[in-house]
């Protein structure tokens, strides 16, 4: 997706109705005429940056608050759903999307609420499934809450600055986390570290009776040292968490313990990477995942995914996305601050080199790549294994990935050697292939919803067809 002129009208407005004052009052402070900012408002006209300035200046508002990230999530899932067939007679243009992205997000993510609800009971029709009722039309728990955190840009505040205080008081990354997250569950709640039952193949399991938490001790000490973290976060900031997913207001039960575990989770990976000597480790050792990793006693993807998290207002980090993918394709965690969107149906692009790493086992593969827009990125992927144990135990493998907009690029170790301004350097990529309109990837698994296609019987291309 381009970036051009900033059109951040409703930004403006809750600018304007935190301060309580009226337009003209507004605009008198901000020195414009009281007709320019009716406009800017209703994004007829953008912002300036001398008016950004003045924002600043007058207003304290913090440039890095003035984001355009939502609109973009928005824009693209707004683009993907109205791309099904059962919009073909309607086709608003980019522009239009725009303004609904920017004026109405509630009314968006409205919509794809239904569009979500239509997809689900058209799948469940198509496969005769006898068990159509209410529940089909909602989104399954996991979705409600990739969703929750997808738009809180997976950054819980309350619980990250809770979980660096804790950071601080241990003295992490300065000393073992693993002996120091031991030591203070024994001396501040009595809990005692010990090994589960031979055979037991469970990670965690904790004994509110008798204080004990269990864990796995053939877990790599960067898992044990998170479920330790875990554990702090469910003894600690419970009540905290409970509040934070019951204003989420999910539809089920479930989608409410989904985001508590979630939250429990995040905390943990914060209190193993406190935001602030995180965020300055990263800058130092140029993102490169394996040092700082080795820092801080985490593994790779605890890296990678706090990377992804760095929005705290006024100490935001680079925008990265991060996700993780298993051998079928399916990614299985996700977030993106940058503007690359991931998919919310079918499977990733073909090209993108996540699919790569699994070619070559434990090695950082790079890639220059371009979407359709014309966006560009630095992408990093390795294959990594879960689990522990001897001879036979079953390790689950998958992919990680890690990447920027090319701006950011110089930034990351990785970008070192690369010709960033060669267009053959890049690789054409995609969200997925039913909305991208490329017309001649090799690696097309389906045509793109809302083009059409010609069949040939006397020539045959790359494709099977042509798309118009």
């Amino acid at each position: 997706m381009q970036t051009g002129k900033l059109y951040i009208g409703r930004r403006i407005r809750e600018i304007r109705d935190t301060a309580k004052l009226t337009q003209a009052t507004f605009a008198e402070r901000l020195g414009i005429s009281t007709s320019y900012l009716n406009q800017i408002e209703n994004n007829q006209r953008p912002v300036s940056a001398s008016v950004l300035l003045l924002l600043a200046e007058r207003f304290g508002v913090d440039f890095s608050s003035i984001s355009t990230n939502d609109s973009d999530r928005l824009l693209s899932m707004l683009s993907e759903a109205l791309a099904d067939p059962v919009f073909s007679a309607h086709s608003p243009s980019f522009q239009e999307l725009k303004l609904v992205a920017q004026n109405a997000p509630s009314f968006a993510q409205a919509l794809l609420t239904c569009h979500q609800a239509y997809r689900r009971n058209s799948e469940q029709l198509a496969s005769l499934d006898d068990h159509i009722g209410s529940r089909a039309t909602e989104p399954t728990p996991y979705e409600e809450v990739r969703d929750f955190f997808h738009f809180v840009d997976n950054y819980v505040h309350e619980l990250d600055v809770a979980a660096e205080q804790l950071a601080g008081t241990l003295d992490v990354p300065n000393t073992d986390a693993h002996g120091a997250l031991a030591g203070y569950l024994d001396t501040r709640h009595g809990v005692r570290i010990r090994r589960t039952e031979p055979g037991d193949e469970i990670l965690r399991r904790f004994d509110p009776s008798s204080r004990t938490l269990f864990l796995n001790p053939y877990l790599p000490a960067a898992t044990r040292s998170f479920q330790m973290a875990f554990q702090i976060a469910a003894i600690e900031h419970e009540a905290q968490i409970e509040a934070i997913a019951r204003r989420a207001d999910f539809r089920t039960a479930d989608a409410f313990d989904v985001c508590k575990a979630g939250l429990r989770n995040y905390f943990a990976g914060a209190a193993m990477l406190p935001y602030q000597p995180f965020l300055l480790t990263a800058k130092e050792l140029r993102h490169d995942i394996e040092l700082i990793a080795t820092r801080f006693g985490a593994s790779l993807e605890q890296v990678a995914h706090r990377l992804s998290t760095l929005q705290r207002p006024g100490q935001k980090g680079v925008p990265v996305f991060f996700a993780r993918v298993d051998r079928a394709g399916n990614i299985t965690k996700r977030h993106s601050a940058a503007k690359l969107q991931f998919a919310r149906y079918g499977a990733a692009c073909p090209l993108w080199n996540v699919h790569q790493a699994f070619e070559s086992p434990s090695r950082i593969i790079r890639q220059l790549a371009e979407t359709p827009e014309g966006v560009r990125f630095l992408c990093i992927a390795t294959e990594l294994a879960k689990g522990g144990g001897g001879f036979g135990t079953p390790r689950p493998r998958y992919a990680i990935t890690l990447g920027c907009e090319i701006s950011y690029a110089r930034d990351f170790v990785y970008a070192d050697g690369l010709d960033l301004t060669s267009k053959t350097a890049y690789d054409p990529i995609g969200i997925s292939c039913r909305i991208c309109e490329r017309a001649n990837c090799p690696q097309r698994a389906v045509p793109p919803l809302k083009s059409r296609l010609t069949v040939h019987r006397d020539r045959r291309g790359i494709l099977p067809y042509d798309i118009s």
